[in-house]
């Protein structure tokens, strides 16, 4: 599977690749084992792809060999498929028809069913990615125009998928119907730009124009936009990934209505309501819990300091695909700074808490600066189910908080207290309704039906203080 990567394209730009290594650039945050970008001059379709971040795979002077003026690109943070550069995207394919480029964020829960009934019918696929199935299904006999061959193929998935493909003669964007991944359409130059967060059109100067809507396919040519519906969004509830919000996109990004930094306030200021605990400095995680840290300190009137410095050259370490290399880079990344919390009682505000590899590091690190009490609150509620659309925890054993109380997670990482954020006041941070967010990580309760067990169609896988408050529990 894809998960939660970053997607760019943009159509008919006399600077396209150079347009599309500085949208991918923005959304590196969405993924760092690897890139890549197709293009087209409108006979056929060129690419480049590989592992390691942007400014690695495309060194100056790799624009000459993309020719074209349509483009797209994709950052990868891969879960079911490995990370390889086979698996690497745009999944570049050609067929009876010609040449398809699509870049995929999200995961299929009917993937492992597809592909068996395409291999069953003759299919022969050379990756492990849920990616592929879908230009098998598209080359399937029967429909006649790219639009109708595209349209019957997306019909066929279920599960989270924002796409931007690409042919010699459209750029196509594309939103599952639930909407659980954001896609976005702009205009740069007059041309028409997709990508994943609203940041990476700032970069470029491009207008923002609207979001792709759920269930919304978008035909981009020389003629304009063309928008078709897939059949299923007009009896769907949206479930956006309400994790979106909380952890992997930009803050200058807005994201299903929402600007993520007022999101990410509102966040602190609800901690800050439930939570007043008693301290002398709040510090936030670089850099998730840093803007609700700061609501959280402003409305408690406590100092903000800097407590936590990172260093920018090391990734975002949730995202590594391997718990040695998430260990490893908590190392390389963060550092306490003594003189911020040495002798104080401490208040440390993250945005999430999933495996604990980066906070059980930090939480000791800032007991041997000398903090005198360290207090853990945390803007989300405890994750204890597996995620199938997109964010890499396949399997619920991963997860500190799988059948531990708050109070038994304070006692793992070695603090004073412990305190999540509630559901209701999660989701009272942002403006859709409730029940228009996906959930599922924190409460067990999946959108759609899932077809697979906990290994999750792999293909191929190389707030409580210790002694008083009750475990949080989910609904």
């Amino acid at each position: 599977m894809t998960a939660d990567c970053g997607l760019f394209g943009i159509w008919d730009h006399p600077d396209a690749v150079e347009q599309t290594y500085l949208g991918l650039f923005a959304l590196q945050h969405r993924g760092q084992e690897g890139a890549g970008i197709a293009t087209t001059d409108g006979c056929r379709i060129y690419e480049r792809r590989g592992q390691g971040l942007v400014a690695e795979v495309f060194p100056p002077g790799t624009s000459e060999a993309l020719p074209g003026r349509s483009a797209v690109g994709h950052v990868r943070y891969s879960t079911t498929g490995s990370s390889s550069l086979v698996n690497t995207q745009p999944f570049v394919a050609v067929y009876s028809r010609g040449q398809v480029a699509i870049a995929h964020n999200g995961n299929l829960v009917n993937a492992r069913a597809l592909r068996r009934s395409l291999e069953a019918s003759g299919s022969i696929f050379r990756t492990t990615m849920d990616t592929e199935i879908i230009a098998h299904l598209m080359a399937r006999p029967g429909p006649s125009g790219l639009r109708e061959e595209v349209l019957s193929a997306l019909e066929e998935l279920r599960g989270a998928f924002a796409l931007v493909m690409l042919t010699p003669e459209a750029l196509i964007g594309v939103r599952d119907p639930q909407g659980w991944r954001p896609l976005v359409l702009g205009e740069l130059d007059g041309r028409s730009v997709l990508a994943s967060e609203t940041c990476a059109l700032e970069l470029l100067g491009a207008r923002f124009i609207r979001e792709v809507e759920p269930g919304e396919v978008v035909f981009i040519d020389d003629a304009g936009v063309e928008s078709h519906r897939l059949a299923a969004s007009a009896a769907v509830t949206p479930a956006y990934c309400m994790f979106e919000h909380v952890y992997f996109a930009r803050p200058n990004s807005r994201q299903f209505g929402d600007s993520v930094y007022q999101v990410r306030c509102r966040l602190g200021e609800a901690l800050a309501r439930d939570y007043p605990v008693e301290g002398d400095v709040v510090i936030g995680v670089p850099d998730g819990g840093t803007f609700a840290a700061g609501a959280y300190a402003r409305a408690r009137g406590l100092p903000l300091e800097q407590g936590l410095i990172r260093s920018h050259y090391v990734g975002r370490t949730f995202i590594q695909p391997s718990a040695k290399m998430r260990t490893a880079s908590v190392q390389l990344k963060m550092s306490v700074v003594r003189e911020a919390v040495a002798d104080r009682r401490v208040i440390v505000v993250e945005d999430s808490l999933v495996r604990g590899t980066t906070s059980v590091q930090l939480m000791r690190g800032l007991r041997e600066a000398g903090a005198r009490e360290v207090h853990f609150l945390i803007s989300c509620p405890p994750h204890r189910y597996p995620c199938y659309f997109g964010i890499d925890f396949p399997t619920a054993e991963e997860l500190i908080a799988y059948k531990r109380t708050a109070v038994e997670v304070g006692q793992l990482l070695g603090v004073d207290s412990i305190y999540y954020q509630s559901l209701e006041a999660l989701l009272g941070a942002a403006s859709q309704p409730a029940d228009h967010y996906c959930t599922a990580c924190w409460t067990g309760r999946y959108p759609v039906a899932i077809d697979e067990p906990v290994e999750k169609f792999t293909f191929e896988r190389t707030s409580a203080t210790r002694s008083e408050q009750a475990p949080t529990e989910s609904p």
